[in-house]
């Protein structure tokens, strides 16, 4: 897909890898519509592409609630036109172990709230996302193509039962799209980062940050445009369709 002039929506768009994402897109010509949580966030990422000279309007969101979702694609299509891409970006963490025990007593366990509002939001608003995208998509009559960012996670990997099963369904739902939708002239895929240098990685401890980088093969943390070049690759392809993308410097958890 030629993206000069393609609206595309990120989710998770005002900051860490929604925001590289966009800019990598943004330099190839597409109009962006941002998606996050945070009003400030967004008119700082606005502002920011626009002195690049990248076209791009800021929606606030909550991707786990359908109406703030179906509110949201319905406002892009007004203020920019019906989209031709959706990148579903948007994630939390909230990582627990499924049960803690000392001496055969359990002491903890991961909270059905910590397990559900992961869920909603790293799957359940892909979905929602998804599920707008591809409804606007085909009824303006166009090409399009969604890219939804998994995780090296998904494998599975201990403290994170929630975050590991939405990641791997996420790649579920790019399969089973990439079979429903491509009738429609719609292409999907996933890209799976590993660990890649965020605001969230830059708050670790050092010796922490270094055990991590030391166990990756390319012995480094992945740059945000890293991911970025990975959802351009999915767009530019037109023969990509239903697969993965795994951008994670070779580490296997």
């Amino acid at each position: 897909m030629q993206l000069a002039g393609k609206v595309i929506a990120i989710t998770g768009g005002a900051r860490g890898l929604g925001f590289s994402i966009a800019q990598r897109l943004g330099q190839q010509g597409a109009a962006l519509a941002l998606l996050d949580m945070s009003a400030e966030a967004l008119d700082r990422a606005v502002s920011e592409l626009k002195r690049d000279g990248i076209q791009s309007e800021a929606f606030v969101v909550n991707v786990a609630e359908e109406a703030s979702v179906i509110a949201a694609f319905g406002d892009i299509a007004k203020r920019m036109g019906p989209i031709s891409g959706c990148v579903n970006n948007a994630g939390i963490t909230d990582d627990a172990l499924l049960v803690k025990a000392t001496d055969g007593h359990v002491e903890k366990r991961m909270s059905f709230e910590t397990w559900q509002r992961v869920l909603n939001v790293n799957l359940t608003g892909v979905f929602l996302c998804g599920r707008e995208a591809a409804t606007q998509i085909i009824e303006a009559g166009l090409e399009g193509v969604i890219v939804n960012i998994s995780s090296i996670s998904r494998a599975g990997n201990a403290g994170q039962s929630n975050y590991a099963a939405a990641k791997a369904g996420v790649h579920a739902l790019t399969v089973t799209w990439g079979k429903e939708l491509a009738r429609y002239g719609i292409r999907t895929g996933t890209v799976a980062p590993g660990f890649v240098a965020t605001d969230m990685t830059a708050a670790m401890r050092p010796d922490m940050l270094e055990r991590i980088s030391s166990s990756v093969p390319l012995r480094r943390l992945g740059e945000p445009d890293d991911i970025a070049k990975s959802v351009a690759f999915i767009f530019d392809n037109d023969y990509f369709s239903a697969r993965i993308i795994e951008c994670d410097g070779g580490l296997r958890l």
